[in-house]
């Protein structure tokens, strides 16, 4: 089976409960939905709604807010570049990913 690629919407989800300090289990309480529901997004099965994640991150005693801004295409030109990577260089890369997040969520919990 494919992994699934990180979304915008898991990141968020994953760096609001790693701020929080708590797990997909709390967050599921705190924010009234089931922990399978928090689980699904953060792996990018699921791309919840706006609402859905602004009432997922008030959980995490956190808001989201927009704005609007002019066009930046890092993200679009680190995609492609990514889209280019063999698979074994993507494995590489999204190895480093993983162990950063585990970094970031050890730092968090320190606090």
């Amino acid at each position: 089976m494919a992994k699934t690629p990180p979304t915008t919407a898991s990141a968020f989800l994953q760096l609001a409960r790693l701020e929080a300090g708590l797990s997909q289990r709390e967050l599921a309480e705190q924010a009234g939905v089931a922990q399978s529901e928090i689980a699904r997004i953060e792996s990018g099965r699921r791309e919840p709604s706006i609402p859905t994640l602004q009432k997922i991150l008030a959980g995490a005693g956190l808001e989201l807010r927009f704005r609007l801004a002019p066009v930046d295409d890092h993200d679009r030109v680190l995609a492609a570049r990514h889209a280019r990577r063999s698979k074994a260089e993507k494995a590489v890369v999204e190895e480093r990913h993983r162990r950063n997040v585990a970094k970031f969520a050890a730092n968090a919990r320190k606090r």
